[in-house]
Formats: structure tokens, C-alpha cells, sequence
């Protein structure tokens, strides 16, 4: 219940990153790629006060996975950023969480996680829930730089995720992580248009701080209790969260859709946790 419990919380912090991004963009006029700069940053600082007060340090391990797991990091923030300033947010959300699924689905199966057919029947439920809830309409672009940088932030949360199932102190090792990332998204300040807003700049300070920083480290947590696969599927539940946050926080208007979405991914959701 507890693993339960702490995966809902994170999945909810998850979905708060997205209400969070496209409330600064959308109706503050934030610069995304500045937006992701500015998350980063506030993510260090926020996770290196908590380490201090702790007294935790650097985590140890290898120096070059950290670098690896900072790098997996910055993928998906660079990739993520500047998908979305071509791609439609639906398509966005099909390809990073479907890209994500293969991702740690293809990392469990290398390292021996067994798949079970429960687990892939709910996997695949829930996929197609995603798809129900996001599918885009005829009329939408579907531009190869958009959707080849959605797929690059996929490939890197992916295996971001994988590699915290070995991570002994959950917080030490996304403050590293962070502050290693930090130098690699500093050039997406050039490939922005510097549009900044007070308020945009203060959402991306609780985004980074909260919703990323303690998110991420949370998620570090429960990833080695849930397991590649079953990781990979919960993830699937952040777009129906998201559409809920934006039906409270953006006004945005929910469809039939939702609730035929909400029946399947959650009912995926269950198929994959589901044990004899």
C-alpha cells in the first residue's frame, strides 16, 4: 500500500510539471526552452538545501554513470523543450510515453525483469488508452524535427528511469544528477526566444524546486520497488492526471474521451500491478 500510495504521489507531481509548463507558456508568455533552464536550476538548488540539512553528500558509484544518468536527464529536458515548440501536445504525449514504455520495457528484458502476460496485457491497455485520450485529429502536422526530438526525450527518460533502480540514496543522487545536468541545458537559453514573465519565471521555480526536483527524487524511491516494467506502465496514468489539473487550473474542456481513457489506463494500470 505504502509503494502504492508514494507511486500516486509522484504520478501526481509528474502530471504538476506538464499543468505547471504549458500554464507559463500557454498563458504567460514563458519561453520554453528558458522555462526548462530556470527548472533545472531551481531543481539544484532546492535538492542541495534538503542534502545539507540531512548531512548527505555526494553520492557515491561511478563517476561516469553519474555523468551518464545527468546526460539521460538532459536529454529528455532538451528534447522535451524543444519538441513541443513545433509538435501538437498530443501528439507529444502519444510519442514520449509510448517511447518511454519501449524504452523500460526493452531495459527489463536486457536485465533479466520478467514480463509476465499480465503485465503485457496491461501495458497494452493502457497504451491504447493513451492513444484514445491524445489521438490527434486529421488536420494536425506531424513535423520530423518535432517528433524525432519528442522520441530523443523518450529515449532519455527511459533510461534516466532505468537507472535509478540501482540507487541507494534516492535524494543525494538526483541532486548530482541536477547539478550535473545544469551546465548541459544552459545552450537552449540561445535557441529560445527569450520571452520571459514574473509569473512564468515563478512557475518554473515551483516546477523545478517541487514537481522535478522532490518529484524525481521520490521517483527514484519507488522505481526499484515497482520494477522496469511496471514503472514504465504507471507513467501512462500522468496524461489523465494532467487533463484533470488542466480541466481545474486552465478552464480546458474534457471529452468523452477522457473517460473512455480513464477506463482503459487505469484498468492497464491495475492489469500490470495485479498479482496472483
Amino acid at each position: 500500500m505504502r509503494l502504492l500510495l508514494l507511486t500516486t504521489l509522484t504520478m501526481v507531481a509528474f502530471a504538476a510539471n506538464s499543468v505547471l509548463n504549458r500554464l507559463a507558456v500557454n498563458q504567460y508568455a514563458m519561453d520554453p526552452a528558458a522555462f526548462a533552464v530556470i527548472r533545472v536550476a531551481s531543481g539544484v538548488v532546492v535538492l542541495w538545501v534538503l542534502i545539507r540539512v540531512q548531512g548527505l553528500g555526494w553520492p557515491g558509484g561511478s563517476p561516469l554513470r553519474r555523468v551518464g544518468a545527468a546526460a539521460a536527464l538532459a536529454l529528455y529536458m532538451i528534447g522535451f523543450s524543444l519538441a513541443y515548440l513545433s509538435l501538437d501536445t498530443g501528439v507529444g504525449a502519444l510519442i514520449l510515453f509510448g517511447g518511454v514504455q519501449i524504452t523500460m520495457f526493452g531495459g527489463a528484458a536486457l536485465s533479466g525483469e520478467r514480463v509476465g502476460l499480465m503485465r503485457a496485457m496491461g501495458a497494452l491497455t493502457a497504451l491504447v488508452g493513451l492513444a484514445v485520450l491524445v489521438w490527434p485529429s486529421a488536420d494536425v502536422s506531424l513535423p520530423i524535427e518535432g517528433i524525432a526530438l519528442m522520441a530523443m526525450a523518450a529515449v532519455g527518460w527511459g533510461i534516466y528511469s532505468l537507472m535509478g533502480r540501482s540507487e541507494a540514496v534516492p535524494l543525494a543522487a538526483t541532486g548530482a544528477n541536477f547539478a550535473l545536468c545544469l551546465p548541459m541545458v544552459i545552450p537552449l537559453v540561445w535557441l529560445g526566444n527569450g520571452e520571459t514573465s514574473l509569473a512564468g519565471i515563478a512557475l518554473a521555480i515551483l516546477a523545478g524546486g517541487v514537481t522535478s526536483g522532490l518529484g524525481y527524487a521520490l521517483w527514484y524511491a519507488v522505481v526499484p520497488g515497482l520494477g522496469a516494467m511496471r514503472a514504465g506502465v504507471a507513467q501512462l496514468s500522468v496524461p489523465l492526471i494532467a487533463a484533470s489539473g488542466g480541466l481545474v487550473f486552465l478552464g480546458e474542456a474534457l471529452g468523452w474521451r477522457f473517460g473512455v481513457a480513464s477506463v482503459l489506463v487505469l484498468g492497464g494500470i491495475g492489469l500490470s500491478l495485479w498479482r496472483r
